[in-house]
């Protein structure tokens, strides 16, 4: 099974001065703006490439997660994931150094061991980690709820 997934992007001016759109072929993003301010700035009117990363990371990760509890015979009542996907500058450019996920889930029946070796395989195993592996350091904290 194999599925291709569609975004784009738009960018009119110069450097820090310019703007662009992102959209995504599903419609969830639809022409949205981002640009500097957006990015290193205080405008918090626009996207970014790098919380558009810890959203589709997040997503990702809940759902991998969900599915091997799922596998292992457990019930996830709630699964709330973020990431936090830290921007750095590094030489004369900018590279991502760190992201951070936080795991709250709601798990009737588990035990905290299993429940953690689960979220450490979930975080292995999700596409998304896979895909952001040259990420110099990514952390999961898993917290359980009963």
């Amino acid at each position: 099974m194999s599925s291709d997934k569609k975004a784009s992007a738009h960018w009119e001016g110069r450097g820090k001065a310019g703007q662009g759109t992102i959209s995504t072929e599903s419609g969830a993003l639809a022409a949205r703006s981002y640009g500097f301010a957006s990015r290193f700035g205080d405008d918090r009117s626009g996207t970014n490439p790098e919380e558009l990363v810890g959203a589709a990371h997040a997503a990702c990760f809940a759902m991998a997660f969900s599915l091997a509890c799922d596998k292992a015979g457990f019930e996830t009542k709630r699964v709330d994931t973020t990431a936090q996907v830290r921007l750095a500058a590094q030489g004369d450019g900018f590279a991502i150094d760190r992201i951070v996920l936080t795991l709250d889930a709601l798990i009737p029946g588990i035990d905290e061991k299993r429940f953690q070796e689960l979220a450490q395989a979930a975080k292995k195993g999700c596409p998304l980690s896979k895909a952001l592996a040259a990420v110099p350091e990514m952390t999961l904290t898993a917290t359980l709820h009963r």
